[in-house]
């Protein structure tokens, strides 16, 4: 079920960038009178497709390949590697015919709908629920084997200070911005003391390696509901309770009691919980916990595929705050601005060697498995990965490689430069050179996803 979900969720992410992507080369392309011959979402190698039909002058299709997709427009040298036009005289609606300038806003249409995607879900998610805003005072969670926990960070600590700046929201203690910083330090309250932890400089190449960054605010383990004829109901446990120990082990996040009850199926545990009062708009604090009222031990045996029969209801101090059209304009383009400079410096980072190539760089099938693991958390979160992915694919496209609309962009920059057409055949070998390297990457990115998965 899990490969079927990861496939599922790869698939609808790859068909709506690549829509988005391609949907800018066409409409540019028909703005210009430019005659486009193709339209399709995947790759139809060897006329593999799933659908096609023809409307008007152009064939739109899905390939039975979902790595990608193509916009064929006639007279332009690309993907598709076609000579049929080699030696005839550039027709009126061909995109060799065109001014430079045209062609140039042609190939930059991609790239541009990728940046307006991802602009778009921003702003549609601030404008629909707000900014959020969820205070330090919550206490963060530390995944194990995570960046954060190799900092020295561990479950429980207050964040106080980045970068010596002192810190009111959870959001901005993970802002992209300090994930880019040249250094960055955290200072955490620990225990009533004050401990500053310094993150490694390569901090954006090993939260690509765990797909995480590893750390979040605490939610408390409150349950929600105790469902009737279930283990939980039976041992007594009541909705309204928070579970504070398993098997006399203290657990203060709903992930670690779901893990340890998950992995003592058919197996007798002994859960200790309180009942608290009503917490509506109530943050689950240690205080609270202090204050509640008589705590009881029971135990209980999971069903064989580990379920108690409870369900756990998030708790965070997180507000949300309203923000008009205008407001959520500004804050959508903020954050797109943001994630654009952090994946730009991402690469750069790359390609100087001050990022590992092998850890940071991920093919299909760790694409796919951060999308299902982003839609299993919610609508909001796979939202967020759609527009992350969508600013990565517009970097990656104006990287000057042949094949790629930005070594696209340059030839025809350069043809506008001399004043004349770069001859066929070499444009032609420079496409193919691009394309073995394209195809050579991504062979490696599926190795290397495999070596890793």
């Amino acid at each position: 079920m899990d490969v079927l979900s990861s496939l599922f969720f790869f698939i609808v992410a790859i068909f709506i960038l690549v829509t988005a992507h391609e949907l800018g080369h066409f409409l540019t392309a028909k703005l210009f009178g430019m005659r486009v011959d193709k339209f399709y979402i995947g790759f139809d190698f060897g006329d593999k497709r799933l659908w096609k039909k023809q409307i008007g002058d152009t064939e739109y299709g899905i390939g039975a390949f979902p790595l990608g997709g193509y916009v064929k427009i006639a007279g332009m040298v690309d993907e598709s590697l076609d000579t049929n036009f080699q030696g005839a005289e550039p027709q009126p609606w061909e995109f060799r015919a065109k001014p430079v300038w045209q062609r140039l806003i042609v190939l930059a249409g991609g790239v541009t709908m990728n940046i307006i995607l991802a602009a778009v879900i921003f702003i549609g998610v601030t404008l629909v629920l707000g900014e959020a805003r969820t205070s330090v005072n919550t206490p963060a969670f530390v995944e194990k084997a995570s960046v954060f926990e190799a900092m020295g960070m561990r479950t429980g600590d207050r964040l106080q200070l980045a970068n010596g700046k002192t810190l009111e929201s959870w959001e901005e203690a993970l802002d992209p911005e300090l994930l880019i910083a040249t250094s960055l330090n955290y200072t955490i309250l620990r225990d009533g003391k004050t401990i500053t932890l310094k993150a490694p400089s390569n901090i954006l190449s090993k939260i690509n390696e765990t797909q995480s960054l590893g750390i979040r605010p605490i939610v408390p383990p409150l349950i929600d509901e105790a469902l009737e004829n279930m283990p939980a109901r039976k041992a007594g446990i009541q909705s309204g309770g928070l579970i504070t120990a398993i098997n006399g082990h203290a657990v203060s996040d709903w992930t670690e009691v779901v893990g340890i009850i998950s992995a003592h199926a058919a197996k007798p545990i002994t859960i200790t919980w309180q009942y608290l009062q009503p917490v509506q708009g109530r943050t689950i604090t240690p205080e609270l916990i202090r204050s509640a009222g008589k705590t009881f031990v029971v135990t209980v045996v999971p069903s064989e595929s580990g379920k108690i029969g409870i369900s756990l209801k998030p708790i965070l101090a997180t507000e949300r705050k309203k923000v008009n059209l205008a407001g959520s304009i500004v804050s959508g383009a903020n954050q797109t601005w943001k994630m654009s400079v952090m994946t730009i410096q991402g690469f750069a980072k790359i390609f100087t060697g001050k990022e590992d190539f092998r850890k940071s760089v991920g093919g299909p099938i760790k694409i796919a498995k951060i999308a299902s693991q982003s839609a299993e958390q919610g609508p909001v979160s796979f939202l967020y990965f759609l527009a992350m992915l969508s600013i990565s694919l517009a970097v990656i496209n104006m990287l000057p490689v042949p094949a790629l609309d930005g070594g696209q962009f340059l030839l025809n920059a350069a043809e506008g430069i001399i004043r004349r057409e770069i001859p066929f055949e070499i444009k032609m070998r420079i496409q193919q050179i691009g394309m073995a390297l394209l195809l050579a990457l991504l062979a490696f990115s599926f190795i290397n996803d495999i070596l890793h998965f």
